[in-house]
């Protein structure tokens, strides 16, 4: 069995060489990993706590810390040339900026178009820039760090997430860079008619009434007037955030288009809408992992759904997405790292806990190429004991 030992993103040091500024990813006790105190060192009494408590060693996330690289011993960081991890690292703390920055434009967006404000186009069409740069520069990287959900800003992120997925979507299937810009500026704002739609309904923890799926469906007729005070916004990214409820047999809302009525752009929004809503947390749902979330897509063809762009979405996003959770065949369970040209079932993934043994493992990058061992599940995060969001 041979496997690429890498910690490509976090360094190991004694507790000794804690400085105030690191971020403490994982302590290591009797050579287990737990992820319960993770976070960054503040004052020196934090790492006399840690020596009370008999922990020998640390992984600090350099990504997430505030010190100098001068500060960390060269014989600390794991075998892998420097190169390698300076461009992932780099790759995904750019992506996390920018994920920051599209959710703060989002709120701003939302709250604006509360007060009466038409939607500042430009600034949108920027940032959609900005993205299609992102995944094209990166991919994995900007997958990864999008993967990360938080269930109370579920607004922000799905808009966010819609236009990255159908930038994705959109650059696998040929389409021109200024398309990729309309969609991706259709995905930021398709659920701005939401501001007008009651709390209570929009938050509620449980099933919605009839009734109040009648006043939610509501958030598509708020946004037509919303689209049509916007200047300067394309007829492609109006389509999207009007025809992603829309469905093939004109059962949809809120124009019941049939059909040719919706053009490819709008039935690539309803697929990508529902795929992300389906693998999100919500405050009355856990998160549904990709593939379980692929055969709710194909349920929903060919009446609701287009069928070829739904097997062209799978094919785009992959049975197994980077930023997804696997286990392995020796019961180890990781996020999927990198996927760029390579087959679907061949992946490198990050593990960093075992499911056999039920404790945190080294934290290593398995290249499947290289190794005897394969991907047995899929696995969603709900159903994980402990919380993988410190290893992404």
């Amino acid at each position: 069995m041979t496997e690429t030992l890498r910690k490509a993103d976090l360094i190991k040091l004694p507790v000794s060489s804690l400085e105030v500024g690191m971020f403490v990813s994982a302590i290591e006790n009797s050579q287990q990993l737990t992820v319960a105190n993770a976070g960054r060192i503040t004052q020196l009494d934090l790492v006399t706590k840690l020596k009370s408590k008999g922990v020998q060693f640390v992984w600090i996330d350099p990504a997430r810390s505030t010190f100098t690289a001068e500060k960390v011993p060269a014989n600390s960081r794991a075998a892998i040339s420097p190169p390698t991890i300076k461009n992932r690292e780099q790759a995904q703390k750019q992506a996390s900026e920018l994920l920051h920055e599209a959710k703060g434009l989002v709120r701003k967006v939302l709250s604006e178009t509360f007060e009466g404000k038409a939607i500042e186009v430009a600034k949108v069409e920027a940032l959609a820039e900005n993205m299609i740069e992102s995944v094209m520069d990166n991919a994995d990287a900007f997958k990864c760090v999008s993967a990360l959900r938080t269930k109370d800003a579920y607004l922000l992120e799905h808009s966010v997430n819609v236009a990255v997925l159908l930038v994705t979507f959109g650059r696998y299937l040929g389409l021109e860079r200024d398309m990729l810009r309309q969609l991706a500026v259709g995905g930021i704002l398709h659920d701005v008619g939401k501001i007008k739609v009651d709390s209570s309904v929009l938050n509620k923890p449980g099933k919605l009434t009839p009734e109040e799926f009648e006043h939610m469906k509501l958030h598509q007729v708020y946004a037509i007037p919303i689209m049509s005070e916007a200047q300067g916004l394309s007829q492609v990214s109006r389509d999207v955030c009007l025809m992603h409820h829309e469905k093939l047999d004109g059962r949809g809302y809120p124009r019941g288009l049939k059909g040719e009525q919706l053009p490819q752009h709008g039935r690539m929004s309803c697929i990508v809408d529902i795929y992300d809503a389906l693998t999100a947390t919500r405050c009355y749902k856990e998160a549904m992992s990709p593939a379980a979330a692929f055969k709710i897509l194909l349920s929903l063809t060919p009446f609701h759904l287009d069928e070829s762009l739904v097997y062209e979405f799978i094919r785009c996003i992959g049975v197994y997405p980077v930023g997804s959770l696997v286990e392995l065949s020796d019961g180890r369970v990781g996020i999927v790292w990198e996927t760029e040209g390579r087959d679907v079932l061949h992946p490198v993934v990050k593990c960093f806990y075992s499911n056999k043994h039920k404790h945190y493992t080294d934290v290593v990058l398995v290249d499947l190429k290289k190794s005897d061992l394969n991907i047995e599940r899929g696995i969603s995060p709900s159903a994980m004991a402990v919380d993988p969001t410190p290893f992404y």
